[in-house]
């Protein structure tokens, strides 16, 4: 039963996935996307329903579009595949509890944000006000510990990036301190802490790989909301295990 339910999970992941992708792609140019059919980038043709099955399609048409032969974008079942993994890893986590919605709405956030800042450099605040009362309300009726961990959490989140701003006089972007706002109210204050810890960690990584492959050069703006992305998944699911062995270890 559970080995079913997960795959269904999955299944709805891979199809929000595929939706997700059009609004991080669409919502920062203000383009509608409830009622348009998608087509392609290049040639506009009208895709077909053939063409648009979540990660299938990519592969089968060997990653190009059928019209025009041009490559599509690797982005798009990067994030189909995430977002149906992470639709079943919420549900393996959480179960079918009400914790589980706050999961599901946190996945989809986060992916959208994830599309858009690669693709834009730029947090669409109308993402972020979109599930905000969602996870106000939330957050009210099954708080982490306490609806003041989730009012610290926010404070702690969106303070310490104002900061950040000021000091490094835009070493991190407004779009950055409402995300971390916003995932305070979700997260509470020490996972919180934690996706600064990560994200700066996660972020120096990548970046160091990136220009020792000189994928980027040392001028070149690179968005630091992936790298928020990640660590605010690792922390919701990993994050109190995580902060439990880090605390065990030197006590």
């Amino acid at each position: 039963m559970e080995i079913t339910v997960t795959v269904i999970f999955f299944i709805f992941g891979l199809v929000f996935g595929s939706f997700f992708n059009v609004v991080g792609l669409r919502l920062p140019k203000n383009i509608p996307f409830m009622n348009d059919r998608s087509s392609c980038p290049l040639c506009n043709q009208t895709l077909s329903w053939y063409e648009l099955i979540p990660v299938l399609s990519y592969i089968l048409q060997f990653g190009r579009c059928r019209n025009c032969q041009a490559s599509i974008s690797p982005i798009y079942p990067i994030v189909e595949l995430a977002t149906g993994l992470l639709f079943a890893l919420s549900y393996l986590k959480v179960g079918l509890e009400f914790e589980l919605i706050t999961a599901l709405l946190l996945v989809s956030m986060l992916i959208i944000i994830f599309v858009s800042d690669i693709k834009y450099m730029l947090i669409p605040n109308k993402v972020l006000l979109f599930f905000l009362p969602f996870f106000l309300v939330m957050r009210l009726i099954h708080p982490v510990d306490s609806c003041w961990n989730s009012i610290l959490g926010a404070s702690a989140g969106a303070g310490i990036t104002a900061i950040i701003i000021l000091i490094s006089k835009g070493g991190m972007g407004g779009g950055d301190m409402k995300l971390f706002g916003v995932l305070g109210i979700v997260l509470g204050l020490s996972n919180i802490l934690l996706v600064f810890f990560l994200s700066t960690i996660i972020g120096a990584i990548i970046g160091i790989l990136l220009l020792a492959f000189r994928l980027v050069d040392r001028k070149q703006a690179i968005p630091f909301g992936p790298y928020i992305v990640i660590a605010a998944l690792v922390a919701y699911f990993c994050g109190n295990s995580i902060i439990n062995w880090y605390g065990n270890l030197f006590l």
